[in-house]
């Protein structure tokens, strides 16, 4: 029919293969974008939580503590 033959069926079997990979293709792609850019970024390391020294400084720029509470908890903190 149509002079296709044998062949001509062969022919449109393999174009629909073709699709198939073709479509697979383009949806594998289009995953591994949008994990690639919804992942967190793994180069910026967690932040460490602060030490006693640290917060007490803190405070005392604040304001939450005067120079005598601060001198006194420093020395109770083994701090120079």
């Amino acid at each position: 029919m149509w002079g296709m033959g044998d062949w001509g069926w062969m022919n449109f079997g393999m174009h629909g293969v073709g699709m198939l990979l073709f479509w697979g293709l383009i949806l594998v792609a289009i995953v591994v974008l949008v994990r690639t850019v919804s992942a967190p970024a793994a180069s910026v390391p967690p932040r460490e939580a602060p030490d006693a020294l640290e917060i007490l400084k803190e405070r005392y720029a604040r304001g939450e503590l005067g120079r005598d509470e601060f001198q006194v908890m420093r020395q109770d903190l083994g701090a120079k």
